[in-house]
């Protein structure tokens, strides 16, 4: 049976939790529009539904935000347009946001290299995160993509290392940090970028690079690295 949009969002609004939200809002989430309902409980309601593209777009346009978060669960990466994530990006508000959607169903849409390199040169905090929130999330599932396509990136977060906004550096570092654990070669060229941001005069660029090169270089990272 169908849900609609409404009956979604009385079911969210029942297991609303204040004190949850206090929590959110301590790690730096806009709980202006929040109910404060677990992940768990919102990705149980997303495998009952099933993919529905139609909801996906309407529990977005509510601007509740775990409506939203359930909107990147059950939508379909294959009827998501490159305007639609344009239009959703702008929107984002919180750091989990951007990185549920990019997570759950921007890294499988086709549009979503393309999208990571255009959004790596917007100025808006939470696009710009977006960008990286991407790079990381595809490094990690798209598991037949060729060297080349993270070769290209990183040289974009070499490019975009110094932006000093807290919610754009760690994505940048987040980034790094999982292309250079997707195999021996990768692991050689995101330490070598590292190596290089650590000479900038960019208070930001040295901690992402201080950051990444300990975990990239990390006995456990290197053990994995060698057997792919």
């Amino acid at each position: 049976m169908t849900m609609h949009a409404k009956e979604i969002l009385r079911k969210l609004q029942a297991k609303r939790n204040r004190k949850n939200t206090e929590g959110m809002a301590r790690y730096g989430i806009n709980v202006e529009r929040a109910y404060g309902v677990p992940i768990p409980v919102i990705r149980k309601m997303a495998k009952e539904i099933g993919r529905d593209h139609a909801l996906a777009l309407e529990l977005w346009d509510t601007g509740v935000h775990e409506a939203r978060i359930l909107a990147a669960l059950v939508d379909d990466p294959i009827r998501v347009t490159a305007s639609q994530m344009d239009r959703w990006a702008r929107d984002f508000d919180s750091w989990d946001l951007c990185d549920q959607c990019c997570m759950n169903l921007f890294d499988k849409t086709s549009y979503a290299y393309r999208k990571a390199s255009l959004w790596s040169a917007r100025r808006t905090e939470f696009v710009k995160r977006a960008a990286f929130a991407l790079m990381a999330a595809l490094s990690v599932h798209d598991k037949v993509a060729e060297d080349g396509a993270f070769t290209g990136f990183l040289q974009i977060i070499e490019r975009e290392a110094s932006d000093e906004r807290n919610f754009v550096k760690k994505a940048v570092n987040w980034a790094l940090r999982q292309i250079g654990k997707r195999n021996r070669s990768l692991n050689r060229e995101a330490i070598a970028t590292a190596r290089r941001l650590q000479k900038t005069e960019s208070r930001s660029a040295k901690w992402i690079a201080s950051d990444a090169i300990r975990e990239l270089t990390s006995e456990k990272v290197q053990e994995r690295c060698s057997l792919r």
